[in-house]
This record gives C-alpha cells, structure tokens and sequence, in this order.
C-alpha cells in the first residue's frame, strides 16, 4: 500500500509540468519538448528507499572531520555514484585544522562556592541507540584558544556587539572574566570575537531553553525539543571561509607540484582565548548561583530562576581547553555527468559530508538526497537524457570547522568556475522537514520557483498541488525566495568567485542542531518520517540543473536584478535615515531604472527568437550571460574583508549569518562614515549596474543577431 500510494505520486508529477507553464524559458519549441520528456523520466527515479538507505548509512557513526570514520563516508559517498556511473575525483587539501583525536580535551567545573565537574556530553537514552556510541566525545568548538583559567563569571545575553556594548555601558568589567552568553542572535564566532575584544579571558556557551527547548514543548527523547544535556558543537573560526593559513589560494597537499604560500599560525588572526559548550542543564550550575544585579530587559532566559548580569566574587568557574592544530587532510569528491555539447559549462551541487556527530538532519540529508539525485541522472544519462552542459555533484569536506573543502576548492578552481559556472545549489542539511524555502541570486530565483511549479507536493492533501503552490500558500509577503547569507559552501562561489548560487530545501524545526541526537533514531521520528521529502527536492533541484544544463539559452531570471535591486536601495535609503543621514541615491534608482528597461527587452528578443528555432551563435549569447553576475565582483573586497568581493551580497560583517545586499554601501552606513566615503560607493555601485546593463544590452543584440 505504502509503494501504490509513492507511485500514484510520482504518476502526477509528469503531468505537472505541462501544466504549470507552457513554455520553457531559454528552449526553442522543439527542444522543450525533449527537455519535458526527460523530467517525465527524472520524476520517476527518486524514491524513499533509496534516499533512507543512504541516509542510514551515511550516519552509522560519528564522523566529524579528519577521522577515519569521514574517510569511510567519502569512500561510501565515490562508490555510490560510481556505481551510478558518474566519473569521480577527489581533491585533497592539507588545511590547518584542529586535531580531531585531542581537541575535546576541555574541563569546565565549578570551584567556589562548590567544587563541581560540569558535564559536556548528552545523556545515553534507551530510546536512542545511537547516544551510547562509543566513538561520541565531549562537546567542543573548532578553533578555540587554548588555556587553563579559574575565574568569575559575567552573563552577556546572546553576546552580540549590542550585547556588549550594553554591558560597558551598565560599567561592567569584563577584564580576566569567563562570560557566559547563550546561543542565537548571531555567529558563535563572533560571541568569541568580542568577548576577547571586550578583555574576557573565556567564554562559556549554551543554548537556552528558551531557544527550543522545554518552553517551546516536550524536551528529546520523549518530544523533538532540546534537553539539559543537549550540546551545539561547532566552529568559532571568524570569518568562515577557508584555510586560515591560506587566504590567498588553496590548501594544497605539501609536497605536491604547486607552490603554496602558508602563513604561520602566529600571522593567522584566530581566537585567543578558551571557547567551549555546555548543555544547559551544566549552565544551569553556573546561573542560578550568580549573585549581581538583574539582568536588562529581555535578556532573561527559559531556566527558572532570576538571571543575572555578574556572579561576584564568591562565584568562580575553571574552563581547561587544550585544543592542538596542525594541518590535516581532508578531500572533496566531485561526481560528474559529462555534458555531450559543452562539457566544460557546469551545473555544480553540493553539500558537505563531514558532520560533529552523526549528522543526519546536517548535513547528510543533503548527502543523501544527492546521491539519490546522482543515480537519478546517471540513469537519464543511460537512457537518451544526458544533459547538454556537465552537472556536477559535489561533496565537500571540512565544513564545519570554517567551510574549508568547498572554499579552497573554489580558489584552486577560480578561472574554470568564472568562465564557466552556471550555477551552484547548495543542499547543507537541506531536508529536515515539510516547508519547503530557500534563498537565491537573483538570476536563479526565477528558474528555482518554476522549478518548484513542475514538482508535486508530497504532503499536500490535494496531489495537483505543486511545491510552488505550497511555498506560495505559506508565504505572506509575496517575495517566495529570499537572500543568501553567510555560514555555508555557497559563500566561496557567490561572494568569492561571483557564480550565480541558490540554497533550497525543506525545513522542520531542528533543536538537536550539533548535538549527539542529531541521529537517524530522532530524524526518523521528527524530522522526515515517511522519507518523501528528500526525493522530492531531488526532483525540484534536478529539474531546475536539467533546465539550466540543456538550455538552448541560459534561462536565467535577469529582470529580477533590477526589482531585486530597487528594493535594497530603498531598504539602504531607510537605514541611512536611522542613522542620521540622507545620501542620494537617485544615481542608482536611475541606474536600476535603465537595467530594468534592458533586461524586459532582452527577454522580449529572446523568446521571440527561440520561438522560430535554434539561434545560430548561442555560445556567444550564453558566454554573455555568463558574465552578468560577474559585473559584481569588486577585486578590492569589502572593507570589512577582501575575501568578500561580491558588490551585490555577502554575509552580515557583525554576525555572520544574515545577509547583507549592498554590503559595499551599506557598511559605511552602518558604520557612521564619512559622507564621501558614502559618495565613493555610490558610483562603484552605480558603474557596477550600468556594466551589467551594458552586459545585458549585449546579449539582446547577440539574440537578434546583431
């Protein structure tokens, strides 16, 4: 019954593209055709089975970077789509790294008033067969200082700058303190980054109740909701981004042919001080002896009891962390279906593999429903629908200590990526849940969405509603997609490397977020029980690298950078008057006004011209195309960082997460500047869109034949 049921489904997606739009951007009428054929054939391929069997064994076992246990999912990972007959190669990177067998050597107790280990690791349950394996260590954060301080403890809310700021404004020293702050509100690097800035000497972590766990419902393993003992691991590297001894090229293997140019780790900026998490049962110990004044409005968290700003003299905590580095190996596989007419544009997915624990929810969902994608395509590839350009399938290592596979990969790639990089899809922990979301380049928020029209909705009552249906069914605002941010593998190719970047999937609330119980015992209960919506963001993410891989001309959605673009302006307008100023941006507004008017004629001549066949010069049309995101790139960098050479996007410079558009503009907004500083990039911005316009007008003479 269960099977009748998924084929019944997967009958009904056929139909749907037919229905939910007439033609195919970027195809001529008889290549649309074609193309629908083969979505008929890709909509029948991802299944549940397949997707849970991977999964499974994707998370046997804890394998975070650097272990032999991450090697064996790599291995599992090449042989998968292997099998399913793409080409495989491996990319290994030397990167310096924490050494993964000591790094959670780290003690934190209490001493007075009382002496008392606090603990740093989930509780076993009998429910989870998993929370008792053997292989599972003490929690721990990638980069930490080392050091072994007995000190007194201050409490910094979620320790955002303003968090910060408000606690030197109250005159609270925070010289030689351990500070306590709870997770969310920003990047866990950055609660690092100013508590050292501020003169802290450590930093405890955890993650409140009242940010997913016994306030929100029944805690695991009864309920999906955060326990005392549940533990966020992760890296405090800032920014994310690469080899930190390696910021100008990639982290090549020592000994191979190329030159690398490594920093000493004394050059590299990393955190000086001991970081390291606690579950908010051992924080518990801490907080609820703190004796000074009540804490502001809205810092008080879910534990019950009055929070406190300082514990005083009587309260004193001890925080050991020895955490060596050294350069370590970690490898990308990159699986590849070879395009028959340009083999060298590509269509790139990816996600990494290596996870804190056993990673089911992040990142190996993701993993997953990639390798169920890959032996989709390899078997379109068998019978008759390989695709015109290469769709790559990528997998990544050593994201969780600083997105390090992904990024040196990137730099070691850069040229090939420029020239020929249609897209990259980034599918990190992609399927946790029924809501379906994401962010996008403007250029992509288009195809995405219609790609989402061509693929049922597995938890619809309805079988006629498609995904799209069910994103706009959901979605209040009208704006269905939003901006990419910062803290995953898409930040080397959209802010770097200026590739054209989207990141859907379908999301659940996932409180055991880096913990233990980020297992196949709580996924399978809580997350996607039925295992549907893995398989359907297989076929929404492969429709969409089927459409952009054989598009006669590259359908990307240019009149969203123009809308897209009015809209940051005026939200930077709106910022500059909270802060006291009133630059002009008419230059821009009549810039964008220009762009806007370009891109509709564009696509006016392109699908008039498609509609009467092939074009004769569609390289040149494409290789024009190719180029518009590049009108972006800023060689300098921001000024916050020159890693970040996007004009357009990049992630928030004070919290790491958020996006920020605009971010050359909107930095010295943020940051008070002077008003010809604000002037200055105005007209970078301004050049940057008429160089698009340009790019634009190009390619609409390039179509008529011009």
């Amino acid at each position: 019954m269960r099977y009748c049921a998924f084929a019944c489904l997967t009958l009904l997606v056929v139909v749907l593209p037919a229905r939910a739009q007439d033609t195919l951007p970027g195809f001529t009428p008889s290549h649309a055709e074609q193309q629908r054929a083969c979505e008929a054939q890709l909509a029948d391929q991802p299944q549940s089975a397949p997707f849970r069997r991977h999964l499974k064994e994707l998370t046997d076992e804890p394998h975070p970077a650097g272990t032999p246990a991450n090697d064996r999912v790599r291995a599992y990972i090449d042989s998968v789509m292997g099998a399913a007959g793409l080409s495989t190669t491996e990319y290994p990177y030397d990167v310096y790294m924490p050494a993964p067998e000591s790094a959670y050597d780290t003690e934190v107790a209490l001493v007075t008033p009382v002496r008392k280990p606090l603990n740093r690791q989930e509780f076993i349950h009998d429910e989870d067969r998993f929370s008792a394996h053997p292989d599972l260590r003490p929690a721990w954060n990638a980069y930490s200082g080392s050091g072994d301080i007995t000190r007194e403890v201050v409490y910094a809310n979620y320790g955002r700058k303003k968090d910060f700021e408000r606690l030197d404004s109250m005159g609270v020293n925070l010289d030689g303190k351990i500070v306590i702050a709870r997770y969310g509100g920003n990047f866990r690097g950055y609660k690092a980054k100013y508590a050292e800035e501020y003169g802290a000497a450590g930093l405890l972590m955890y993650t409140d109740p009242a940010d997913g766990g016994y306030t929100d419902g029944i805690p695991y393993p009864e309920g999906r909701y955060l326990s005392e003992s549940m533990i966020q691991r992760g890296s405090i590297l800032t920014p994310l981004g690469g080899d930190p001894l390696t910021p100008n090229g990639p982290s090549l293997p020592v000994g191979a042919k190329a030159d690398v140019d490594r920093l000493d780790p004394s050059e590299a900026d990393l955190p000086e001080i001991p970081v390291t998490p606690l579950p908010h049962g051992s924080a518990t110990e801490i907080l609820e002896r703190m004796a000074g004044e009540a804490v502001p409005n809205g810092w008080q968290g879910g534990l019950p009891f009055a929070y406190r700003v300082t514990g005083g003299p009587d309260l004193t905590v001890r925080l050991k962390v020895d955490q060596p580095k050294q350069l370590t190996r970690a490898t990308n596989v990159v699986g590849t279906v070879r395009g028959t007419e340009h083999p060298n544009e590509w269509i790139i997915l990816g996600s990494h593999f290596d996870a804190w624990t056993f990673g089911a929810t992040d990142p190996n969902s993701g993993t997953a429903m990639l390798l169920t994608l890959a032996e989709a395509l390899g078997s379109l590839a068998d019978n008759g629908c390989r695709p015109d350009r290469s769709i790559l399938i990528a997998h990544w290592d050593a994201e969780e200590y600083g997105i390090l596979g992904s990024t040196e990969w990137v730099e070691q790639l850069e040229d090939s990526l420029q020239a020929g990089a249609v897209a990259y899809l980034n599918a990190d922990g992609a399927v946790s849940g029924a809501n379906f979301g994401g962010a996008a380049a403007p250029s992509l928020k288009g195809p995405l969405l219609n790609a989402a029209r061509s693929v049922s909705y597995p938890g619809a009552d309805d079988d006629t509603t498609s995904v799209y249906d069910h994103l706009a069914n959901r979605t209040d605002d009208g704006d269905l997609l939003g901006n990419l941010g910062g803290g995953s593998d898409h930040v080397g190719f959209y802010t770097y490397a200026g590739v054209p970047s989207g990141s859907v999937g379908f999301s659940g609330n996932t409180p055991v977020y880096h913990s233990a119980y980020d297992n196949f015992a709580w996924y399978k209960r809580f997350a996607d029980t039925s295992f549907v919506y893995g398989p359907a963001l297989a076929r929404v993410d492969g429709t969409l690298a089927l459409r952009l891989a054989n598009a006669d001309v590259l359908p990307y959605d240019v009149p969203r950078y123009a809308e897209d673009l009015r809209s940051h302006v005026k939200s930077l307008a709106e910022t500059a008057q909270a802060h006291g100023m009133d630059p002009s941006f008419a230059p821009l507004m009549k810039a964008i006004d220009t762009l806007d008017q370009a891109a509709a004629t564009f696509v006016e001549a392109r699908d008039a011209r498609l509609a009467d066949g092939p074009l004769p010069d569609a390289a040149a049309v494409n290789e024009t195309l190719l180029s518009l995101e590049q009108a972006f790139q800023y060689a300098e960098g921001m000024p916050f960082g020159d890693q970040y050479r996007s004009l357009y996007a990049s992630p928030n410079p004070f919290n790491g997460y958020a996006s920020w558009m605009l971010p050359g503009l909107r930095y010295p907004i943020e940051t008070d500047a002077p008003a010809a500083t604000i002037e200055r990039w105005t007209a970078v911005y301004r050049d940057a869109i008429e160089t698009l316009t340009e790019r634009v007008r190009t390619a609409t003479a390039q179509v008529q034949g011009r």
